[in-house]
């Protein structure tokens, strides 16, 4: 195994059940409080490390989460798509083999076989139909929930064949 091999993601299976988790994340759904919440962790820089290292720690643990700050948990069975190697948020990659594994690690499962059953499990295979933003590198390391529950993640997944949004409609600069 090159040392290129070593230093890419491994594929995760999550330590709880794709029920829980959906179930979970209507209990977290934004609402205006969360976003009154949200706003004022933004607005406190002590508050707003303690919640990222609790968030890192807790998605971590539970789903091998990298903290990209933009969270497709919920579309792909709360299985990380960012353990992926290749970081494919849209899919597995030509070389999974027929048994499931994953081209970079055979040793492991392709985390979406991984994401395709658990979604599918859980009543939430339509999800898996949604096509995923490129992740901005920029929020690597920030809290998701925060930015979901001000609105940040509105566009993250679209259907496909959808409009994409406007660098401007993301708030992104213009090229």
């Amino acid at each position: 195994m090159g040392l290129e091999e070593q230093d890419r993601p491994r594929p995760v299976v999550p330590r709880v059940g794709a029920r829980l988790s959906y179930g979970l994340h209507r209990v977290l759904a934004a609402n205006p409080a969360y976003r009154r919440v949200a706003a004022w962790i933004e607005g406190r820089p002590r508050a707003y490390r303690w919640f990222t290292r609790t968030e890192r720690a807790v998605k971590e643990h539970l789903y091998g989460c990298r903290m990209c700050g933009q969270c497709a948990l919920p579309t792909t069975g709360y299985a990380c798509p960012m353990t992926c190697p290749k970081q494919l948020r849209n899919g597995p990659c030509g070389g999974v083999s027929a048994t499931g594994r994953c081209e970079v690690h055979p040793a492991m499962t392709c985390v979406w076989v991984t994401a395709i059953e658990r979604a599918g499990n859980a009543g939430h295979a339509a999800d898996l139909d949604l096509l995923q933003r490129p992740v901005d590198h920029r929020e690597q390391g920030r809290s998701s929930w925060v930015n979901y529950w001000q609105g940040r993640d509105d566009e993250l997944a679209v259907p496909i064949g959808a409009r994409p949004p406007h660098r401007r409609e993301l708030g992104l600069r213009p090229r």
